[in-house]
């Protein structure tokens, strides 16, 4: 039977924001899948979304009871004033893309989910959540950004385009056996941000876990699946990675940063653009440019 106590005028992504919170480990999973994936949701089957979460589907059924409504159908249903009808408007180029794909149903599946996955990034970018991560990165006495496995590479990168906009933004490394650079600051003034994907770093959930407990703002981007990053994240970011590829592809969670990184730009002002010519300046002298300076 469904939740009684959920017989209100709480909206789909209310409800699931709750579930964050209040549910049972696979009901938080399933939570975060459905809000990350919100718009892709009348597509969905309860099976399928088992299958993705990893949980059966009668466990679908009982989590869509618990928050009030008589199944993964009649969630459906009222996603109606959740989610906007509106077309997604696509261009000449893409158009044609998708007709040369069409020959091939896998290729064509990939296009469909990697266009998915950047309007979820675009999503992001214009909700609370995402202007209040930016200007805190933005304005922090100090930034960590820790990134493990296969992921260090969008640490890396993300720190060394954030450098050309700010000081004190540091790559966090397991190297010393410990996170003493994060763990034993004072967390006033600083914050972390920290990228991971299935299969998730231990060190990432250990690292969140101890600078949550800190009280340190943490921004996390991740996949759909993570199920601990809410319980962890002041932002969570959470971007399809599915693309119908052999590995999953984290080419969206990079669109994100990066649009992540323009808006700390515009909360940077701009007295940023002298210390974005005198960091072009130093790397001129000590690298060099092809074309010399401009």
């Amino acid at each position: 039977m469904r939740n009684e106590n959920w017989m209100d005028n709480s909206s789909v992504r209310q409800r699931l924001t709750a579930a964050l919170t209040e549910a049972s480990a696979s009901g938080k999973a399933l939570a975060n899948f459905m809000l990350a994936n919100i718009s892709n949701l009348p597509f969905e089957t309860s099976r399928s979304v088992a299958d993705k979460v990893g949980v059966s589907e009668l466990t679908v059924g009982r989590f869509c009871r618990s928050i009030g409504y008589d199944g993964f159908k009649d969630l459906k249903e009222r996603l109606k004033d959740d989610i906007s009808d509106s077309p997604w408007l696509i261009g000449d180029r893409l158009r044609d893309l998708q007709q040369k794909s069409a020959t091939d149903d896998a290729l064509a599946r990939s296009l469909g989910l990697a266009v998915a996955s950047v309007v979820r990034v675009y999503e992001h970018a214009h909700t609370e959540a995402w202007n209040r991560a930016a200007k805190r990165i933005a304005e922090a006495d100090r930034v960590f950004v820790a990134g493990f496995q296969t992921e260090r590479g969008l640490a890396e990168s993300f720190v060394h385009m954030l450098r050309y906009l700010r000081d004190e933004v540091q790559l966090v490394d397991i190297a010393g056996g410990n996170f003493a650079e994060v763990l034993l600051t004072d967390p006033a003034g600083c914050t972390l941000v920290l990228i991971d994907v299935r299969r998730y770093s231990r060190q990432s959930q250990l690292l969140a876990a101890k600078a949550a407990e800190r009280g340190m703002p943490i921004t996390i981007v991740t996949d759909l699946y993570c199920d601990w990053a809410a319980s962890y994240g002041d932002e969570v970011f959470a971007v399809p990675t599915d693309l119908n590829l052999f590995w999953d592809a984290t080419s969206g969670m990079w669109t994100l940063m990066q649009l992540l990184l323009n808006s700390v730009f515009a909360h940077r002002g701009p007295a940023v653009e002298e210390r974005l010519n005198s960091v072009a300046s130093l790397y001129e002298s000590f690298v060099g440019y092809s074309r010399g300076p401009k």
